[in-house]
C-alpha cells in the first residue's frame, strides 16, 4: 500500500516539533551548538513507521532537569504532567574547568575571590567557578522542558490528524486497485 500521505504527514510532525523545540531553547538559552543538533527521522519499522529525534546528550538534563543533593527538580513531560527528573547530583557536582570556561565565554569576571590551578588540567580556575559548581550540586538545573512541550502540542494534533491521512492512503490504494470497468 502506498503510505505517502503519512510519511508526508509524520515528516511535518517532525519538523513542527523540532522548529519549536529549537526556538524554545534560543529563547531561553540563546544560539547553542544543542539548539543545531536537534533533528529528527522518519523510520519505516515492524508496525509501520517511526519519528525519532535526536540531539547532543545534553539537551536531556536541560530538557528534564538535574535534581541537587538538597532540592527536587521536576519537569513537565509531552503529556502534561509533572514527573520529578531522572537524573541527580549526588557526590559529585559539575566539573569546575567547565565552569571557568563558561564564567571566562560570558565575561563575568568576579572580584575578591582568589584564582588557583586545576590539578587535572593545570587550568586557572577561580572560586567563583567552584561556588557555583556547589550550588548547582545543592540545587540542581532547573528544567527547561524546551522539547517536552513542542512535542505534546504536536502529539495531540497527530492523534486526529493521522487517521485522516491514513483514510486518503487507503482511497487512493482503493481507487487505484478497483477501477469499474
Amino acid at each position: 500500500m502506498n503510505t505517502t500521505n503519512i510519511e508526508r504527514y509524520l515528516n511535518s510532525f517532525g519538523r513542527k516539533v523540532v522548529d519549536e523545540a529549537q526556538k524554545n531553547l534560543y529563547i531561553s538559552k540563546g544560539t547553542t551548538a544543542l539548539e543545531r543538533s536537534i533533528r529528527f527521522e522518519v523510520v519505516p519499522d515492524d508496525q509501520g513507521f517511526s519519528t525519532r529525534f535526536y540531539m547532543d546528550d545534553y539537551g536531556e538534563y536541560l530538557d528534564k532537569g538535574v535534581s541537587g543533593n538538597k532540592q527536587q527538580q521536576s519537569f513537565t513531560n509531552y503529556k502534561n504532567t509533572t514527573q520529578s527528573s531522572p537524573y541527580s547530583y549526588t557526590t559529585k557536582g559539575p566539573p569546575i574547568d567547565i565552569i571557568s570556561k563558561w564564567i571566562k565565554k560570558k565575561g563575568i569576571e568576579p572580584k575578591g575571590l582568589g584564582r588557583g590551578r586545576s590539578k587535572n588540567t593545570g587550568q586557572y580556575i577561580s572560586g567563583f567557578a567552584y561556588l557555583i559548581s556547589r550550588k548547582i550540586k545543592r540545587d540542581g538545573i532547573k528544567s527547561l522542558s524546551f522539547f517536552q512541550k513542542p512535542l505534546g502540542v504536536e502529539y495531540e494534533k497527530l492523534q486526529e490528524d493521522l487517521l485522516k491521512e491514513l483514510k486518503l492512503d487507503i482511497e487512493t490504494y482503493i481507487t487505484t486497485f478497483y477501477r469499474p470497468k
